[in-house]
């Protein structure tokens, strides 16, 4: 099924997506214009009713698609899987139903060998709710995309959407291919008022926006070498740079688990003293760091690409 109506009369046209806001759009809106028009087509819509069973027991409110949207489509003409996380239900938290289409399309992905999947990140982590049925889905859904890999599949992350990359969202990002974040995007396995609640606000205050940012979000993860490429907010942005990593990422191996993992040894040595991020910037050779958080989408990619060599150059 396409892009429900209602949604279709306020999604601009494709000719108008660099105008439009990876950060202010809706999950369905990304989808729409990040694939080739009218290509689309979602597994398990709207019409199928495929709710959490759990949400009810709280009272609480449920969507007909459990705040996911998954299905086939075309890139530049080429086929592609694609996930899309909906952040304004629920702050897009993973469930057992949400985690199962997640799952399920990873594992189609497998079976099918060579179609790529695309990653529309977007959530807080495990719904509460469902604690116990969305950490198994994380498990699942990370074998999944494991298995994927193995048979030949590249999968794309995208970040850049109003809940960031939290919590078993993070685990999962890590596991892909490779990821792009906007500078709205944040990556992290605990958020800042999980960090806050179990260590103190000595340990990292969460009312610090310049703090939250400049620790998870999007420049400090490409300044790190947690993503790949740092993209504008624009769709038209974040639909290029899918493109691009698509063809640029190798192939998934022993070889690459082992150049990971010398990558990820490396940071710590070069970075395990740092107190903060801006000490990590220093350490990299970054002479101004306070012009890092104003700077514009290109100029920070020319700082980034000498700090730190990409493995896929997004430029």
């Amino acid at each position: 099924m396409n892009i429900s109506e209602r949604e279709t009369a306020t999604v601009p046209h494709r000719a108008n997506s660099k105008k439009v806001s990876w950060y202010e759009a809706s999950a369905r809106q990304r989808v729409q214009l990040l694939l080739d028009a009218g290509s689309f087509h979602e597994f398990i819509g709207p019409e199928q009713r495929e709710e959490s069973p759990h949400l009810q027991v709280f009272d609480l409110p449920t969507q007909f698609d459990d705040g996911i949207i998954i299905g086939r489509g075309r890139i530049a003409r080429a086929p592609v899987f694609v996930a899309a996380q909906e952040g304004r239900f629920m702050g897009g938290a993973f469930g057992e139903v949400h985690g199962a289409k997640l799952t399920g399309l990873l594992r189609a992905a497998r079976d099918t060998k060579s179609v790529p999947v695309l990653i529309l990140f977007d959530t807080g982590g495990v719904r509460l709710q469902e604690a116990n049925a969305g950490e198994l889905a994380i498990a699942e859904i990370m074998r999944a995309l494991i298995e994927a890999r193995m048979a030949g599949v590249k999968v794309v992350g995208l970040i850049g959407g109003r809940a960031g990359c939290y919590g078993g969202g993070g685990l999962i990002a890590g596991c892909c291919s490779a990821l792009a974040v906007s500078e709205q995007g944040r990556i992290s396995v605990s958020g800042p008022e999980v960090i806050e609640t179990n260590r103190g606000v000595e340990e990292f205050d969460s009312r610090d926006r310049a703090l939250v940012w400049r620790t998870m979000g999007g420049k400090h993860r490409r300044l790190l070498g947690g993503a790949e490429a740092f993209v504008d907010d624009a769709v038209e942005s974040f639909r290029n740079i899918a493109l691009h990593l698509i063809g640029a990422v190798p192939g998934f191996g022993p070889d690459v688990l082992k150049a990971e993992q010398a990558r990820l040894e490396q940071r710590l040595q070069r970075f395990g003293l740092c107190a903060d991020a801006v000490d990590i910037w220093k350490a990299e050779g970054v002479a101004d760091t306070e012009a890092v958080p104003a700077m514009a989408a290109a100029d920070f990619n020319d700082l980034a690409n000498k700090a730190q060599e990409p493995r896929y150059d997004a430029r």
